[in-house]
């Protein structure tokens, strides 16, 4: 039911906003990436064909998956598929030039064992191109995400809406070179080197 709906959801704050995100930071990436969490492919339409060598992608939800299949054959990208979950990545060491994860970490049942499996699969120097909702530095508004948080993880999927991810990215050692907030810090791109 979610992942049928979950397109329509988005629909307006992706046409508004999120679209334009996606664009700036899939549009410049190169080589091997990794995306975990594709879920419906919203991301497949600005990846550039001459700089990218290899899109591989990992989600959980067969039914999204379905979904981001179809979007893949619209825009004529060639997308390894794969189903599985992101604690426990099934590729080698090393093997992306990038690893990039959109509205994905929130519902991903164990944050920390993510970063050590993106890092991973990372090479050394590699980046980690991240665009998430996370836990606001506005009080009111983290409380608020706290207390809504139970009952919107079993509407959505698993999605947490006070989840750290950028703490969790440093404490990973990830290498922070970009934070750029949005909305009171709700939205945040992030942007990682794997250290060499």
């Amino acid at each position: 039911m979610f992942a049928f709906f979950y397109d329509k959801l988005m629909g307006p704050l992706e046409k508004k906003w999120i679209a334009r995100v996606r664009k700036k930071i899939v549009s410049g990436l190169e080589g091997k990436v990794l995306e975990i969490g594709a879920g419906t492919g919203a991301n497949f339409p600005y990846y550039s064909k001459e700089k990218v060598e290899r899109v591989v992608s990992l989600e959980p939800n067969p039914y999204m998956l379905d979904q981001a299949k179809r979007r893949a054959k619209e825009f004529e990208l060639p997308v390894e598929f794969h189903q599985g979950i992101a604690e426990t990545l099934p590729f080698n060491d090393g093997e992306f030039d990038t690893v990039v994860a959109t509205l994905v970490l929130c519902s991903v049942s164990d944050p920390h064992k993510v970063f050590q499996e993106m890092r991973r699969v990372c090479k050394q120097g590699g980046k980690i191109v991240l665009f998430e909702h996370v836990r606001t530095e506005s009080k009111s508004l983290a409380a608020l995400q706290d207390v809504l948080t139970p009952a919107w993880k079993r509407l959505c999927d698993g999605c947490h809406l006070n989840r750290n991810t950028g703490l969790y990215m440093k404490e990973s050692g990830i290498i922070m070179v970009k934070e750029k907030k949005y909305f009171k810090g709700i939205f945040v791109e992030y942007e990682g080197l794997n250290p060499e």
